[in-house]
């Protein structure tokens, strides 16, 4: 593993951020990048890179199933990624984390294994207008097929989570809420130490979408007390392809398998098969080992940096983008709660926001433009689409007056209102 030298305050910053941009080779590669599209995906670190290339130069065989060296050193690299995302979200056992292809993955999972198990018809689950739509879709199959009720609670004035709504929303019949941590299209932050408060009081299990919360807060699900949470790797700076289901384990022993095969049985007759015990019994065939090995190395290099740290870090640049923004004429910053946290949306009048992404390219600035597979919340905020800049651990002031002076220019070129 490459391992970071100190880091090294500067004045006005938390951290040396064209340090750490150095430790990203697609900056080198591209030289001028202006990446605002983080929450979509994250860049790679050198140590993520070559650890994995490393791994597959000397460490690769398959894993569990060999009893020769090579095999056997493949399988503690696997299982001691487990043990580093279980030490970084605090779960209690290792046995709490499952390894999916992405929160997507582990979102369907909990639906088709707990809710096709444990939920009946006139059961409700609780939803946001915030959700991504992998966290929706799973959830309407279900209801569709096992006839539940899905329950959608609303945005206050601010633009975020109403929880006097959602308090009022929980019924005796209540029996899960899915609910991002921070929502993908605007950066609100839920209030989940409370959410999960109020679930539990009413006797509902609660899982909460980590993907855009676990590269930006420090993350603690004994603390929280959630039931389930999901993180998907390459939003936090790993590979694509992998992902995380945490969940406690008296939920995950009761839960039957999903996706069956290899790896995840102990017997197997043409009569009858035996599973494995949790997390195995949810992880059937040959598994990303790579994949696993890549996502503790981008934990590691979080943890190295300092996760108050790039909280910190991205809490001031989101509120200087913020504040820039909203002081330009005829751009509008979509409203995010009382907090937001590494993503800002807006539009430009008279300039449609897949017109601004490609202006933008052409100064080097790389956004997301669309309705960001959130078209509910798209529809509540009557948008078709928003123009989206979100941060990462390699973001700094410098990239939000390189996205205004782009703003700027897009506005000169559809000739509406300039500032300066």
């Amino acid at each position: 593993m490459t391992m970071l030298a100190p880091l090294r305050p500067v004045a006005g910053n938390s951290f040396d951020v064209a340090w750490i941009r150095r430790e990203f080779p697609v900056f080198e590669r591209n030289p001028g990048l202006v990446f605002l599209d983080t929450a979509a995906s994250a860049q790679k670190p050198r140590s993520v890179i070559d650890g994995i290339a490393e791994f597959y130069r000397s460490d690769y065989a398959n894993v569990h199933r060999g009893v020769y060296g090579l095999s056997a050193r493949s399988t503690a690299r696997f299982e001691g990624a487990r043990e580093t995302v279980r030490r970084f979200l605090n779960a209690a056992d290792v046995s709490e984390i499952v390894f999916v292809r992405g929160a997507t993955e582990g979102l369907n999972l909990v639906a088709q294994s707990w809710g096709a198990t444990f939920l009946k018809p006139g059961d409700q689950v609780l939803l946001s207008a915030l959700e991504h739509h992998s966290n929706i879709v799973p959830w309407q199959q279900l209801r569709d097929r096992l006839g539940l009720e899905l329950v959608i609670v609303p945005l206050d004035s601010s633009g975020g989570l109403d929880v006097a709504a959602f308090e009022r929303l929980l019924t005796p019949r209540t029996r899960l809420v899915a609910i991002t941590h921070i929502a993908n299209v605007t950066g609100h932050v839920v209030p989940a130490a409370a959410l999960v408060r109020l679930a539990h009081a009413r006797g509902a299990k609660i899982l909460l979408d980590g993907c855009q919360a676990v590269p930006r807060l420090p993350v603690d699900v004994q603390a929280l007390d959630c039931d389930f949470y999901v993180l998907s790797g390459h939003k936090c700076y790993g590979p694509t392809g992998i992902g995380v289901l945490y969940a406690k384990r008296a939920i995950l022993d009761a839960m039957p398998p999903w996706q069956s095969g290899g790896d995840m049985i102990t017997t197997v007759t043409f009569e009858r098969t035996t599973y494995q015990e949790p997390p195995q019994r949810f992880e059937a065939g040959t598994p990303d080992i790579s994949g696993a090995i890549g996502l503790a190395l981008a934990l590691d290099f979080m943890d190295q940096v300092g996760r108050t740290t790039i909280r910190d870090h991205e809490q001031a640049l989101t509120r200087y983008a913020r504040d820039r923004l909203a002081t330009m004429p005829g751009v509008s910053v979509v409203g995010a709660g009382s907090e937001c946290l590494g993503v800002v949306s807006f539009t430009v009048d008279g300039v449609h926001p897949h017109d601004l992404a490609t202006i933008f390219d052409q100064s080097n600035v790389a956004i997301r433009a669309g309705h960001h597979c959130a078209q509910p919340l798209m529809d509540t905020l009557g948008l078709a689409a928003t123009a989206r800049a979100s941060f990462g651990i390699y973001s700094d002031e410098s990239d939000v007056d390189a996205l205004v002076t782009a703003i700027r220019a897009a506005q000169r070129l559809f000739d509406r209102p300039v500032q300066g």
